[in-house]
């Protein structure tokens, strides 16, 4: 989001989508995204100005980030031209044997033996963390996602975004998990990712806090409840004061007060830009209704505790779609008043109120996903229960030929 300008809620957005560099025959991740960068500016950088999209790099050389290079009113628009960006990347790819890979985690991909971070800029930011951390596991290496960026002006309008955000957090990954493979094996959740993410700073559970931000409402909440811990955990092995505490700050949703926003970070990416256009959509039209109070009013939205959120979202990342939620107090704050449903049909209800806010194609993408079920059902029903290497690497490559398209799976 822009320094330049304040924004009001929903007024426009900012889009992030992440993708692996891969081997176009064997799939293996290719730590080379600084050659790709210097092919298109003449130097390496992290960061290549395209536009209306920009590339960069953060954290490790086989992951290229695209987003918007700036807040769009327009989100519809940036399907296409993100798929411009992954036709030409792949054109400049394609001369080293090497391509995009979609999904929000590599099948094969060994962390531990193939993990190579960026040694340009921000390195310093980067190498403390592996200092800390150690950054070769699935959580830190292995996952690609996107980043929906949205705004807000002032104090009262942070804490109806953040209110809202923190209440569909549990239900985003029924409609986006993609990654049900690790190692070369389903790992019983569809959201692989997710289950990865949640333990990769287990020795500094400040950085994350229960995933499911706090019900903080203003920024000096939000420093006092989120920012002073995470100072306080961090201090101690950062003695030079070089990371900053917005960037530490790990949780399922972030408030970035430098930009005026808010970034959701539980959102598997998808076979193809379109998709996750069209759930960022989704998404923005779900938090519109639920800001606006249509099914529950901002005092009852505020009252959910975060791991009360969490037990819910541990369901949704394991299943996906066929998460029963038997909460019904929490189906109520949809407007869906039932004993029990599955995550699968609360999307479907948010789809039949909120879905006319879309547009043709994200209607059309919504329904594949709402009828065939989320991208990483439709893996495990190509790959099998006990795939071997070749069977995921032929599912894969079809995946980035997805990509390659601007199509779904079927």
């Amino acid at each position: 989001m822009s320094e330049q300008k304040t924004y009001g809620l929903f007024e426009v957005a900012g889009i992030e989508l992440e993708y692996m560099v891969v081997d176009r025959e064997t799939l293996r991740a290719s730590p080379t995204v600084d050659l790709l960068f210097k092919d298109v500016t003449g130097h390496i950088t992290g960061d290549v100005e395209r536009g209306d999209v920009d590339w960069s790099n953060e954290l490790t050389a086989h992951v290229l980030e695209m987003k918007t290079a700036k807040p769009t009113a327009d989100m519809a628009g940036f399907a296409e031209k993100f798929s411009g960006e992954v036709r030409a990347i792949n054109a400049l790819l394609a001369k080293r044997g090497l391509m995009l890979l979609p999904t929000a985690a590599h099948p094969l991909f060994d962390p531990f033996t193939e993990t190579v971070l960026w040694t340009h800029e921000y390195n310093e930011v980067y190498a403390l963390y592996n200092k800390i951390f150690d950054c070769r596991g699935h959580g830190w290496s292995n996952l690609q996602s996107v980043h929906l960026n949205l705004p807000f002006a002032n104090d009262a309008e942070f804490g109806k975004l953040h209110t809202a955000i923190r209440l569909l957090l549990p239900l985003i990954p029924a409609l986006s998990a993609s990654s049900p493979i690790l190692d070369g094996k389903p790992t019983g959740h569809l959201d692989a990712r997710m289950e990865a993410y949640l333990h990769h700073q287990e020795k500094l559970p400040a950085l994350m806090g229960s995933l499911i931000p706090e019900a903080v409402l203003t920024e000096e909440e939000y420093y006092r409840e989120i920012f002073s811990p995470i100072g306080k955990a961090l201090a101690p092995y950062d003695p030079e004061g070089i990371m900053d505490h917005e960037f530490a700050n790990s949780r399922g949703a972030i408030a970035r007060f430098d930009r005026g926003a808010i970034e959701i970070r539980v959102v598997d990416i998808q076979e193809c830009p379109q998709a996750d256009i069209a759930i960022a959509q989704l998404l923005v039209e779900t938090l519109k209704a639920l800001v606006d109070g249509r099914w529950a009013s901002q005092y009852v939205q505020r009252a959910w505790h975060h791991k009360d959120l969490l037990k819910i979202f541990l369901k949704v990342i394991k299943k996906a779609g066929g998460a029963r939620i038997r909460n019904h107090d929490y189906l109520l704050m949809f407007g869906l008043d039932k004993p029990e449903a599955t995550a699968q049909e609360l999307w479907e209800h948010l789809f039949a109120e909120v879905g006319g806010g879309l547009g043709k194609e994200a209607k059309a993408c919504i329904k594949h996903i709402l009828v065939h079920g989320c991208l990483a059902k439709r893996i495990l029903a190509r790959t099998g229960p006990k795939p071997d290497a070749p069977r995921i690497i032929a599912v894969y490559k079809e995946l980035a030929q997805c990509l390659q398209e601007g199509r779904q799976l079927a």
